[in-house]
């Protein structure tokens, strides 16, 4: 998956959660930047996430989730690694 299909995907995901159809996401994108982007809307964006894209974050990946660039990162690893194991 390339970079801006996985944005795009993730912008949509980042849409529903927070019910926001203006959100335009960047690598740099932090909680700080988003209306409502707390603890919980956390949980729900992850959930989200992890049901749409067929994945699952362990807790330190979560930890080291600093921005919407580092998110995209770990989750583009996991998709193209669950690529080669099929």
């Amino acid at each position: 998956m390339d970079n801006p299909h996985l944005y795009r995907e993730l912008t949509e995901i980042f849409r529903e959660v927070f019910d926001d159809d203006t959100l335009t996401l960047t690598p740099e994108t932090t909680a700080a930047d988003i209306d409502g982007w707390d603890s919980m809307a956390h949980i729900g964006l992850i959930v989200a996430i992890e049901e749409r894209m067929g994945v699952k974050f362990n807790s330190a990946e979560l930890e080291s989730l600093h921005n919407v660039g580092q998110l995209a990162g770990v989750l583009e690893y996991k998709l193209e690694s669950r690529q080669v194991k099929a």
